[in-house]
């Protein structure tokens, strides 16, 4: 009696749990699905990314000798959702005895799995997701008792259980965290260095005729493609970010410009979270750099802190705050999404960069998303629970398990302070700093107030403002506080204004 094995979009490694005692006669099944597409809109990027990904795995499981099961999306007989497939396999192939899938990184479809035990005719193994470095036992033994969890203290662990950059007890370069050292602006002079960027293979382009035409209405678009959709393309692209990009990525890292969506940044979330790549396997050649002198510590720690530190514990709030995480508001923000997150066009330059790269690439750095889309979202009071689709939906490496408490948590402060010691809260002057695009912004960054100030300006004080009773007793705002109480009435009453007729016209140009 044989089993079969179902392999989500998601876990595309030969080493995922539900793999792991693989023997002949098993089945592995590989559906694309329209359920996993529609829940929320997908951008069509990461829609086609995907399921090319998912085929060239299914290639590589068969060549590696195993019966492989792939259900495409056009074909006339799938079910449309994962169990539906499972099913219909289990119908057609009466020799399998049971079902075996690593557990998915979505409380909604973990939920429903979990009914599968009452409805499929055969037992369900739900097994751990084994591939990540902090097993979630682990961190819901590091949460225990805490108020709050701050990812500093759990990232010094995760060090430690790793050894990456230690020295013996200590860590490698006398201290554990180099962001000061991380936040330089582009010098006007500086241009970003050349990417890895494939071109769609045949199979790909495959896919990307069956997206433009099953899910014409999705945000986004198929071109220019960028995206590698096999594991030896996933490591093409680790090992030139590795050997070319990574040594600025330190110094850099935060800077934005015009024209330019890829900075230094390593472009490989994509492919770490549908299991292309191993995390700590990048991390060991990160690590190697500095080691051998070709990387600064700063950005190696930088980029490593990504991987083990944020990575590994935005998963484990998810895991130890669902299902009631996704509902938190604390800032009772009900405020629509303005029709330009979807459209792009806005007189706002930073927005019109941020979503328009967005909407070709989808794809954002990790500073667009939160101090530029998540900066406006905050202060201008948008719904959190819109918010969050839209990041879900618009990002090839977004899954429910990392953006969510990246949204709520850091950018939306939505959790009360759960994540974050203070709302990443700013002012149109920290984009200024930190990237060229308020030159020749149809806005006036230093203008305070009135029809041509730069709305984050009077959106930053007006959010300080209505937001006291809420903020007023953390000591992190005490400053911020003392400031707001030193501004003019007058001033004050004109930034209010000028926030309320902005918000009430729909986050549209003032007149």
């Amino acid at each position: 009696m044989g089993v079969l094995r179902l392999v989500l979009g998601d876990q595309l490694s030969p080493d995922v749990s539900s793999l792991n005692d693989a023997v002949a006669g098993d089945l592995i099944l590989i559906a694309e699905v329209s359920e996993e597409a529609t829940y929320v809109r997908h951008h069509k990027k990461k829609i086609a990314f995907l399921f090319a990904a998912m085929r060239h795995f299914a290639e590589e499981l068969r060549a590696a000798g195993n019966a492989v099961r792939y259900v495409r999306l056009d074909d006339p007989a799938n079910q449309g959702s994962l169990r539906g497939e499972a099913a219909r396999a289990l119908e057609e192939n009466p020799e399998l005895a049971q079902v075996v899938v690593t557990k998915p990184g979505e409380w909604r479809l973990l939920q429903d799995m979990e009914t599968w035990r009452d409805l499929l005719p055969v037992p369900v193994d739900l097994r751990e997701d084994t591939r990540f470095i902090v097993p979630l036992a682990d961190f819901q033994a590091w949460a225990k008792g805490r108020k709050q969890f701050r990812m500093e203290f759990f990232y010094r662990d995760v060090r430690r259980k790793t050894g990456l950059l230690m020295d013996g007890e200590e860590p490698a370069g006398g201290q554990w965290n180099f962001d000061r050292d991380n936040r330089k602006r582009l010098p006007k002079s500086m241009v970003a260095p050349p990417r890895f960027l494939p071109e769609a293979d045949a199979l790909t382009q495959e896919v990307i005729e069956l997206v433009r035409a099953r899910f014409p209405d999705h945000f986004g678009d198929l071109e220019p493609w960028g995206f590698a959709t096999t594991r030896l393309g996933a490591e093409a692209a680790r090992d030139h970010f590795i050997h070319k990009i990574l040594p600025g990525f330190g110094d850099w890292q935060d800077a934005m410009a015009k024209g330019e969506p890829w900075m230094w940044h390593s472009l490989l979330s994509v492919y770490i979270n549908c299991g292309l790549l191993d995390p700590m396997d990048i991390c060991r050649r990160a690590e190697a750099e500095w080691r051998e002198g070709r990387a600064p510590i700063n950005a190696v720690e930088g980029f490593i802190r990504q991987i083990i530190g944020w990575r590994e514990y935005v998963r484990g709030i998810y895991w130890l705050k669902m299902p009631a995480y996704a509902k938190t508001n604390t800032l009772n923000a009900h405020r629509p999404l303005p029709d330009y997150f979807w459209t792009g066009e806005t007189d706002m330059r930073c927005m019109a960069e941020a979503i328009g790269q967005t909407r070709r690439h989808a794809y954002a750095h990790h500073i667009q998303r939160l101090m530029v889309t998540g900066n406006f979202a905050l202060i201008a009071g948008l719904e959190p629970a819109a918010v969050h689709e839209w990041y879900l939906l618009v990002y090839a490496d977004a899954y429910e398990w990392v953006e969510l408490p990246n949204t709520h948590g850091m950018a939306l402060h939505a959790d009360g302070g759960l994540m974050a010691s203070k709302p990443y809260a700013a002012s149109g002057n920290y984009i200024n700093k930190m990237s060229d695009y308020c030159s020749g912004c149809g806005y006036d960054v230093t203008a305070k107030t009135g029809p041509k100030a730069c709305p984050f300006n009077y959106l930053y004080w007006d959010f300080i403002a209505r937001n006291r009773e809420a903020l007023t007793g953390n000591p992190r705002m005490a400053l911020i506080y003392k400031a707001l109480d030193r501004l003019d009435p007058a001033a004050l009453e004109s930034i209010r204004e000028d926030a309320s007729a902005f918000l009430e016209s729909g986050c549209a140009k003032l007149s």
